[in-house]
């Protein structure tokens, strides 16, 4: 596995309790959109029996000039230290790894089944497709408890804006929590929205991303309307 040193360069909220953080493109790394990397961080002032290091998608393209992650915050030393480092503190970083990348036949539509932080490769692959003009038809389906817990909520909006082959249908299941109005869909990404939204639910390659719970969920799920195995791609994610 290939192994880069580079830096933070600056963080941000990007949702209620959610950070995005950025760090400098190390010379000579490159990656597929969807890819993941193990970032460690190296001699933090803290740490804890999880651990210095974490798995995390990419969430920015593969054409931007700077690799982005982004997290829930979570009372971890790990995330302790890396919430409160400056602009410049050193990190580790390995890979890319992962299979997760858009298929390559652009007859078959692409679906991305996300909920909450699981959309970081689905950034990746929507802003890499508008970017490329990729003739894929994709629709993402995000779900989230209420707006302000939907990570980049506006950018996957603004993305139907730059590439007509793309659509977001978010969903908040708790919008009645929500101090902003929300007029979209409220039900969980389940059979009925699925069916309800495609034309032919066995055409497109299925993606998720997310914890165990949630993957195993959406490939029940999948397999329960007739989806073959092979037409499936996910990965899970231990320890947000």
């Amino acid at each position: 596995m290939a192994s880069y040193e580079t830096v933070l360069t600056r963080r941000e909220p990007v949702a209620e309790g959610t950070m995005a953080f950025h760090f400098a493109r190390p010379a000579g790394f490159a990656h597929a959109a969807g890819q993941n990397v193990l970032v460690t961080l190296l001699e933090p002032p803290q740490t804890d029996s999880q651990g210095d290091s974490r798995t995390f998608t990419l969430a920015s393209a593969p054409h931007e000039p700077e690799l982005m992650v982004a997290t829930r915050m979570r009372d971890s030393a790990f995330k302790r230290v890396l919430k409160s480092a400056a602009a410049g503190t050193p990190v580790r970083i390995e890979g890319p790894n992962g299979l997760m990348v858009l298929h390559e036949d652009a007859a078959r539509p692409a679906v991305f089944l996300a909920g909450g932080i699981g959309v970081t490769p689905f950034l990746s692959m929507a802003r890499h497709a508008a970017k490329e003009k990729r003739p894929h038809r994709i629709l993402l389906f995000y779900s989230n408890r209420r707006p302000e817990d939907a990570a980049f909520l506006e950018e996957l909006k603004r993305l139907e804006q730059a590439n007509p082959n793309y659509r977001l249908i978010a969903t908040m299941t708790e919008a009645a929590k929500s101090s902003r109005p929300w007029s979209g869909e409220t039900a969980m990404i389940g059979r009925e929205l699925l069916e309800r939204s495609l034309r032919d639910v066995k055409a497109p390659v299925y993606y998720f991303a997310g914890p165990p719970g949630m993957t195993m969920a959406m490939q029940s799920m999948l397999e329960g309307m007739g989806v073959a195995e092979s037409d499936m791609r996910s990965e899970e994610f231990y320890g947000y």
